[in-house]
């Protein structure tokens, strides 16, 4: 029988997804892309913004209009609004985010039964789900489910009732994880989570950098890229395993989500601008040529022009490489949903243009920095005669090679940066 998947949202998400393909091809299902027929549709969804709740739904239609599939729901949006989704004629199977790790097992109690199955679990004082991928579907980056859940409860965020408390996967299964992952030719590894700097809360006496160190002793591992961290995170002792680091690369990614102190306590985002500053000033006397990334929202209920000027002039203090920009998404249950001083979408529209015009002057203000030097990029695509991959600080690269400079870690002269990539050279 053949499968096609969707993944929505995150890097978490995405994991799951490829879990899941294994998962079926070990049971001797073809993998088809998703917009081809197929017997069965998985659909992972995101719930983050209305956006994502609206796209989410388009998908799922969109896999319900062939009529004898099984179309499997799960994710964020499912655990919040199943109602919804068991509404959607063609819907098989909905779960939330717990027992993902068995919807092969549901998909074929389905096919057995043929009886409609919707479960959505109560998850906020649930355990890890253990999932293991050695292999990935075209990736020469390996990615690692190390973490889930969120306990912070900002006050625009739909994420802590969707995925539940902080969990941890256990030490000994992330390191054999990804020393199996090296077995098989990857040179990076991105640890990623819903809140990947909490990793280890819910464990005795080991945390995030404790889990960092141990990676470091893995023998043929190169690369050790953090999904996302909080500000909050940065411990002296993180900031420690940083500076004797030889693996972590030399780019971070660091929400914000503002520049303004009266909106970051709307938010509940527990830190103000100040400390932002003093943490990256810490980690740029270890890492001066550190690639700092993040995300900000506009438009957050009672955010005046001034208050995003303030955000705007901050922004630019804090010489990010690139933003992530979001308007903010009302989203129902969340506290700032009943906010007064809701913002005007096109006043959000507005807002987000400028941020975005200046994260792509911020952005060639620093590649362009390292034009005419020396680096190295991880080859992981070929598109003619140019390979393409990516530097320790994720700048993109291509450079003319062949097949045999795939998986590698190739040495190249920067020659010029326009258009988002490098043209490189190989030495």
């Amino acid at each position: 029988m053949k499968v096609g998947f969707y993944t929505l949202g995150c890097k978490v998400n995405a994991y799951e997804i490829e879990f899941l393909i294994n998962e079926f091809k070990k049971k001797g299902y073809k993998i088809v892309d998703f917009n081809d027929k197929a017997d069965i549709y998985i659909i992972n969804t995101c719930s983050v913004t209305n956006t994502s709740d609206q796209k989410s739904r388009k998908i799922i239609r969109q896999a319900c209009k062939n009529k004898n599939a099984i179309v499997v729901v799960m994710g964020c949006y499912s655990q919040m609004k199943s109602d919804i989704i068991k509404d959607i004629d063609g819907v098989s199977i909905v779960i939330g985010n717990k027992d993902k790790n068995k919807v092969v097992e549901l998909v074929e109690k389905y096919l057995k039964d043929k009886e409609e199955f919707i479960n959505i679990q109560n998850i906020e004082n649930t355990t890890f789900e253990d999932m293991y991928i050695d292999k990935f579907e075209n990736h020469t980056r390996a990615f690692v489910k190390i973490q889930d859940g969120c306990n912070n409860y900002c006050s625009f965020c739909i994420i802590p009732y969707a995925r539940g408390n902080v969990r941890s996967k256990k030490k000994e299964y992330v390191i054999d994880e990804v020393k199996s992952l090296v077995k098989n030719g990857y040179k990076e590894v991105v640890l990623t989570g819903i809140h990947t700097g909490h990793y280890g809360q819910d464990l005795k006496e080991y945390d995030f950098s404790d889990l960092l160190l141990e990676l470091e002793k893995i023998d043929g591992l190169e690369r050790i890229r953090i999904s996302s961290i909080e500000i909050v995170e940065l411990t002296d002792k993180f900031l420690n395993v940083l500076r004797n680091s030889k693996k972590i690369v030399n780019h971070i990614h660091i929400p914000l989500q503002s520049g303004c102190d009266k909106i970051l306590k709307l938010m509940n985002r527990r830190y103000d601008i100040n400390y932002y500053i003093d943490k990256i000033n810490k980690i740029r006397e270890i890492r001066p040529d550190m690639a700092i990334t993040t995300d900000v929202i506009v438009g957050f209920p009672n955010e005046t022009e001034e208050d995003f000027n303030i955000t705007k002039e901050n922004i630019k203090k804090i010489e990010f490489v690139e933003l992530h920009v979001f308007p903010y998404s009302k989203r129902e249950g969340t506290k700032a949903a009943s906010m007064n001083g809701q913002i005007n979408g096109n006043i959000k529209k507005q807002r987000v243009k400028e941020l975005i015009n200046i994260s792509e002057e911020l952005k060639n203000n620093y590649y362009k920095k390292y034009i005419n030097n020396i680096d190295y990029v991880l080859s992981e695509t070929i598109d003619d005669e140019y390979v393409i991959g990516h530097l320790s600080n994720y700048g993109k690269v291509k450079f003319k090679g062949n097949k045999e400079d795939l998986n590698k870690i190739i040495k190249v002269k920067l020659l010029k940066y326009e258009n988002d990539i490098y043209l490189a050279e190989k030495i």
